[in-house]
């Protein structure tokens, strides 16, 4: 049986399918900027370490960041892109199978849930509140939170901190190696989830400590039954 006290999620390409949502807004602000459009395929290989670095990538069409890109640019295709997302309504978001079933039962016996993502925290209330996400986290961290976000350990330390439990009675899940790495870092229990976001390689190449195709499994993980 599993002493795992604290369960942190990631969001995007975790619990919600975001990118949809967020490869129309990428592709607004570019095209607003006279930069080429960008596909729903190449911004789901772009995202997972912010929102800076998505419109970047999207700017580059790689996922590299030309380096000759000036700040300047970036501030307003960034800004553009925040108004684009915003404007959107995130109405092509959707939740993967089975994640209000896995965060009923992980509440029901006892775990406590928090929420850590990489995500602008002003986005992350209403996305949580669309999809009835919001009553099962205690806490809710977006990616400027703190100074440093993931792979940084710094706001997995916090929780923590918060809620007086060791490294060991931790699991963070996710869906890319920021996360794995994140709770390496912290050292943590990592759970990888196999159909997110990991800018195309697998998860398990990021030697999580478990690898599932859905997150049903972390129920198992905490040694929960059914």
């Amino acid at each position: 049986m599993s002493a795992i006290k604290l369960v942190v999620f990631d969001l995007d390409g975790t619990l919600l399918d975001s990118v949809p949502d967020l490869a129309l807004a990428a592709d607004q602000a570019v095209q607003e900027l006279g930069y080429p459009s960008v596909t729903e395929e190449q911004v789901r290989d772009y995202v997972g370490n912010g929102a800076d670095i998505l419109i970047g990538r999207s700017l580059s069409q790689n996922i590299n960041v030309d380096p000759e890109l000036s700040p300047e640019l970036l501030a307003k295709a960034r800004t553009l892109f925040d108004d684009f997302y915003q404007a959107s309504g995130h109405k092509l978001s959707h939740l993967y199978p089975a994640v209000h079933q896995t965060l009923d039962t992980l509440v029901a016996n006892g775990v406590t849930l928090a929420l850590l993502t990489n995500k602008p925290s002003k986005f992350v209330p209403e996305l949580l509140e669309q999809h009835k996400l919001d009553k099962y986290f205690k806490h809710v961290l977006g990616g400027d939170a703190f100074p440093k976000r993931k792979p940084d350990p710094m706001a997995l330390h916090w929780l923590m901190e918060q809620e007086q439990v060791s490294a060991d009675q931790v699991l963070m899940v996710g869906d890319s190696k920021n996360d794995i790495l994140a709770a390496r870092n912290a050292g943590c229990l990592a759970f990888g989830l196999t159909y997110g976001y990991n800018h195309g390689e697998p998860i398990a190449s990021a030697n999580p400590d478990f690898v599932a195709d859905i997150v049903s499994n972390v129920l198992e993980a905490v040694g929960i039954n059914g």
